[in-house]
């Protein structure tokens, strides 16, 4: 179980690793990581900060001249879907999950200096959300909580 204490930083410390591990859950769940796929995640795994759509796009075209919007986009969507990845809605921007083995809701704190992004890993806040959402008669279908603001490393420069 997460604690309020285990927070990580958006991205990991091993890409490589991270995109085994995703390449693992899809084939334990029986889903098929195409080759595009698995560019889009590794693009994302390695940028070190939240990325963007059009940004992976340009990386794309880089190695494949014909990249185009919606090629990237149902990459995307397949590792959004999956729980591989989080969309960070109020910057438009995806970062990799931290626990692509199981789906879950987390929280962001996004610095909005650096434009990093911290997973908070603490299953409280959601199963909060949940609680208050049911007690007023409300079936969520989605949570996306992102708070914004600097970070201890923008703060102290």
């Amino acid at each position: 179980m997460t604690t309020a204490a285990h927070r990580h930083n958006h991205h990991h410390d091993d890409a490589d690793g991270f995109v085994a591990a995703v390449a693992q859950a899809s084939s334990e769940r029986g889903l098929r990581l195409t080759p595009l796929r698995r560019e889009v995640l590794e693009l994302v795994a390695g940028a070190g900060k939240p990325v963007k759509a059009y940004d992976l796009l340009d990386r794309l075209r880089e190695k494949h001249g014909n990249a185009a919007p919606p090629t990237v986009y149902r990459a995307l969507d397949f590792l959004l879907e999956n729980g591989f990845i989080h969309k960070l809605e109020s910057i438009n921007a995806y970062v990799s999950c931290h626990h692509p083995e199981q789906a879950h809701q987390v929280p962001f704190l996004i610095c909005d200096t650096c434009h990093g992004a911290q997973e908070v890993c603490d299953e409280r806040v959601a199963e909060l959300i949940e609680a208050q959402a049911k007690a007023l008669g409300f079936r969520p279908q989605a949570q996306t909580l992102e708070v914004h603001g600097i970070c201890k490393n923008c703060r102290e420069s």
